[in-house]
């Protein structure tokens, strides 16, 4: 009993030894995660360097995880390196080939004795290859002035290993609602913005449908949106507000004939959608104004809109961007449509 009660002391020591090995290394808390995924990459550390206080650390943020956002941490500094992307990935429907490459948090104090993580959440490319590790080579700098680096990015290398990340397959249906980064739609991705153009989304007693946007030239600041509301209650109802991602600011904006030339202006007061009545917001008419875009529009993306109305309330709707001088069959007003009309008369009427 007394040899048997020592060779189990002896494996559960040998067991915590390794344990605390593998927890000495500087490492993400979850190690694995879906393709075309967001993912929040949580980097443990451990420890200082010999007993000296951790007073800053650096991460590298690898290719193919991208518009990354850091949290900044309590009693540090947060500091970002920004440059380009080796691709372009899509965000909410605009092509991104810029972003943060480094994250720095410095200027704070971590025992050595003690334990914290950082933080900082982006994106995965779904056309990362099932089986990929990501690593995230990082530098931790202490107050002695001596440095632990995790930098090893392979089985031969001579660097503690680094951070690294192991990308699975992509789940069915796992999207962020325009932020799947393909430079190229595949055909899967053209059905199924198709299939949410024709969707019909409901909100009270509204029906909305046909949403699309036209796609916009690189440096366009502006661009239109068109969709098609009926409302099947007793209700008046009225659209009175839009806002998305893509762009810093959306108006509801109407056009009119001003002598000879087509003028937009702004519906301040919001569209009116009257009890059993079909609206459409079509180009020549009634639109949806993208304000201060963020990156063009770009054809086969979807973006998505938050229309805000007076009594059925908020619902999110995706609008296909189809090409630059896309028309839906009798929407046209006046042989105008909105690429052509006098931008000048921006003031609400």
């Amino acid at each position: 009993m007394t040899t048997f009660m020592t060779r189990l002391a002896w494996a559960g020591a040998i067991s915590l030894a390794s344990l605390s090995a593998a927890n000495a290394h500087m490492t993400l808390e979850t190690g694995e995660a879906p393709a075309g995924g967001s993912y929040k990459a949580v980097i443990r550390v451990p420890h200082g360097c010999d007993g000296a206080a951790t007073t800053e650390i650096r991460v590298q943020v690898p290719e193919g995880f991208y518009s990354v956002k850091p949290m900044p941490h309590a009693g540090w500094e947060l500091e970002t390196v920004t440059g380009a992307y080796a691709e372009t990935y899509m965000n909410h429907g605009t092509p991104v080939s810029e972003g943060v490459t480094e994250v720095i948090w410095k200027g704070g104090e971590l025992p050595d004795a003690y334990y914290d993580e950082f933080v900082m959440h982006g994106s995965l490319s779904a056309d990362i290859a099932p089986g990929t590790v990501l690593y995230f080579p990082a530098v931790q700098l202490c107050a002695d002035g001596s440095a632990n680096h995790w930098t090893g990015t392979g089985e031969t290398s001579d660097a503690e290993p680094a951070p690294k990340l192991t990308v699975t397959a992509a789940v069915a249906g796992h999207g962020h609602g325009g932020h799947d980064d393909h430079a190229a739609m595949s055909h899967d991705m053209s059905h199924d913005m198709d299939h949410a153009m024709s969707e019909d989304i409901k909100v009270g007693d509204l029906d909305i449908t046909g949403a699309f946007a036209r796609a916009t030239l690189p440096g366009a600041p502006v661009g239109g949106g068109f969709l098609s509301i009926t409302n099947n209650g007793d209700t008046d109802d009225r659209l009175i507000a839009a806002s998305s991602d893509a762009a810093g600011d959306l108006q509801l904006h109407n056009m009119r004939m001003d002598g000879e030339v087509m003028k937009m202006y702004q519906m301040t007061d919001g569209i009116p959608v009257p009890a059993h009545e079909t609206v459409e917001l079509s180009p020549g008419g009634l639109h949806i104004m993208f304000m201060k875009l963020n990156g063009p529009l770009v054809e086969d993306t979807v973006v998505d809109v938050e229309l805000t109305f007076e009594k059925a309330g908020k619902v999110t709707v995706p609008f296909t961007v189809k090409s630059i001088a896309a028309k839906e069959a009798g929407h046209d007003m006046h042989g105008m449509d909105h690429d052509h009309a006098d931008h000048g008369d921006m003031k609400a009427n």
